[in-house]
């Protein structure tokens, strides 16, 4: 390769994303997977956090938020208000399961939301996520926002294809809410643990750990 060829290439910049900590994005208009006990405390924070960055009316920029009728484990949205507000979320409930996906998939598709949240009952597989993410990147061309996508899996997860996978579980203490975040498969970063408080879940207590991938 010629010197002329090389000075020719264009610098690497990685994707559009939200920041959650110095060292933890997720990369905007693709798919992540969530997992853990904590899996829907995460998700909230993580809406929180794309709001504030947003700086726009809540209902301008909605966060949908789908859970399948059938599933007893819902948010309440009186504890959400410090958080985020109630205006900003819209709930829908389907009643079949293949309709989870589907409404996640038309969502994206729309980019008339900056993020959608399947909670599902199991992970998805590789032909369901890869629809997902080629939504959100029409989404992003077509639509008002470069939408994030979030599926709640119970467990420790595993859908094929995601473009990360973050684990989630209550670590608490006497007198401290805390909490146990891995990030267990991103295709730009390396597996690693943090240490967070529950006021301030995104402002670690001790410094990032790296650890051996799953």
């Amino acid at each position: 390769m010629t010197a002329a060829a090389l000075l020719a290439r264009k610098t690497h910049r990685p994707p559009p994303g939200l920041a959650l900590l110095d060292d933890a994005s997720l990369p905007l208009a693709r798919v992540h997977e969530i997992c853990g006990r904590a899996r829907r405390t995460l998700a909230v924070r993580i809406a929180a956090k794309l709001l504030a960055q947003l700086k726009s009316s809540p209902s301008l920029a909605p966060i949908f938020w789908i859970t399948p009728k059938w599933e007893r484990n819902r948010l309440n949205t009186d504890g959400l208000a410090p958080l985020l507000p109630p205006q900003s979320l819209i709930f829908l409930d389907p009643i079949r399961g293949e309709d989870i996906l589907w409404s996640m998939e038309e969502i994206l598709r729309s980019g008339a939301a900056p993020m959608v949240v399947a909670d599902l009952p199991e992970p998805p597989g590789m032909t369901q996520v890869r629809r997902l993410h080629l939504a959100a990147e029409t989404g992003a061309g077509e639509g008002r926002f470069r939408p994030l996508g979030l599926m709640l899996t119970p467990g420790s997860g595993g859908a094929p294809g995601v473009e990360t996978r973050w684990q989630m579980e209550p670590d608490h203490t006497p007198g401290q809410v805390r909490w146990r975040l891995e990030r267990l498969r991103a295709r730009m970063a390396p597996p690693k643990t943090w240490a967070l408080t529950g006021n301030h879940l995104f402002h670690p207590t001790s410094g990032p750990q790296n650890h051996t991938g799953r």
